[in-house]
């Protein structure tokens, strides 16, 4: 574990690839007098021992959501060549062009708008997002694109018609430690504990496709069960390096979230099914110790997504989910989904998401699927956030 926050002076020893990124656009600066670049706290320190961004500099570029557990010692190398990143590897980037992202969120939520030209710190990681894009991280430090706002460099693969191409970034290298070794998200990753014998009814929202209603169901369950007095815990356990569901669900009252990053993963696309049950297990070991009366849970994504999928019918589900709410935009897509976890011997005690705001959407899929379909504002209820508060069995 690095115990020196991100803010704190940085020494990096290495340049950037040439002589004009390393001098950042032709800026020159010269070693204190008596000073070395071995032992100077000034900052960026180019190959050739010149500093070309002092450590204020440094600790000023703005870095991503998906960083914010990070926090680096007083020297860093910066690797420029010959290694392959990986998920999750740190990479210090200059914005080449704006495209979809025109802001990058930062660790404590605020939307930082990006110019040409900026440097910024992110993560690489997959992308799966069928409203936007998908994208792979590269096997190689040439141009690539920033494909969340959380703060992921990745390279991409496919985009959604109705989305503007990605913002294009310039890797200057990865931040490394004293023997050259990348830093990694999981280098900061919450501690795994042992998961308590009474761990408090989990309750874990699922649904169609991104956009289908979950985080909002999530949230407004938590707020239900906040009203009725009881300490809620969150997480958000697939999907890619970004805020936003983070944030509604502590508006919401949740006293504790957390999310995959927490587990030391800047995304969970394309991680093998017994990592993502393991991240599944590490967010409930890490909530079960927090003196909680109910914990929600936000999978990501739909149900035929392939980590979502292994996840929903691994051993760690079946035996820690207690109840599970499916949230779908319309009526057709709930019976499917309802199905499909029966299918699968998963019990779906309630149907939810934006398929709620017809009432029409409603009756179709009450007198379908035979269960309940709860509103934002039923969720919302005490009484009836309580009445889905019990363990199975």
């Amino acid at each position: 574990m690095h115990d020196q926050n991100l803010d704190t002076r940085v020494t990096l020893t290495r340049g950037f690839g040439s002589a004009a990124e390393a001098r950042l656009a032709g800026r020159e600066a010269t070693l204190p007098d008596g000073a070395s670049s071995s032992t100077s706290k000034t900052g960026l320190i180019s190959s050739d021992g010149v500093p070309v961004m002092t450590a204020e500099e440094l600790a000023d570029t703005r870095r991503g959501f998906s960083t914010r557990r990070v926090t680096l010692p007083q020297t860093v190398l910066l690797v420029e060549e010959g290694i392959e990143p990986r998920s999750g590897d740190l990479v210090l980037a200059r914005v080449a062009s704006i495209g979809q992202h025109t802001r990058i969120e930062l660790p404590d939520g605020r939307r930082s708008h990006l110019y040409v030209g900026d440097h910024i710190i992110v993560a690489y990681g997959n992308r799966y997002a069928p409203d936007q894009f998908e994208a792979e991280v590269p096997s190689d430090l040439d141009e690539c694109h920033l494909v969340a706002g959380g703060g992921i460099a990745s390279r991409l693969i496919n985009k959604h018609v109705g989305v503007k191409g990605p913002t294009r970034i310039k890797p200057l290298g990865l931040l490394a430690d004293a023997g050259q070794r990348p830093f990694n998200l999981s280098d900061w990753k919450i501690k795994s504990r042992s998961i308590p014998n009474q761990l408090p009814p989990v309750l874990v929202v699922a649904g169609t496709a991104m956009n289908s209603g979950k985080t909002t169901t999530a949230a407004r369950l938590i707020k239900g069960l906040q009203r009725a007095g009881k300490r809620v815990g969150a997480a958000k356990v697939t999907g890619t390096g970004a805020g936003v569901d983070v944030w509604q669900m502590r508006d919401a009252g949740a006293v504790e979230v957390v999310d995959f990053t927490d587990a030391g993963h800047a995304s969970t696309y394309m991680l093998a099914p017994n990592e993502v049950e393991k991240v599944f297990v590490q967010l409930l070991s890490h909530l079960g110790g927090q003196q909680l009366d109910a914990i929600v849970v936000e999978v990501a994504d739909g149900v035929l997504q392939a980590e979502t999928a292994e996840l929903l019918t691994s051993s760690a589900f079946s035996f820690y989910c207690d109840r599970l709410l499916f949230a779908a935009s319309d009526a057709m897509g709930a019976v499917a989904g309802v199905q499909w976890l029966c299918a699968k011997g998963l019990d779906v005690c309630a149907v939810s998401g934006s398929l709620t705001a017809a009432p029409l959407a409603i009756r179709e899929t009450s007198t379908a699927t035979g269960l309940p379909v709860l509103s934002k504002k039923d969720l919302s209820d005490p009484a009836i956030a309580l009445s889905l508060l019990s363990k199975k069995g």
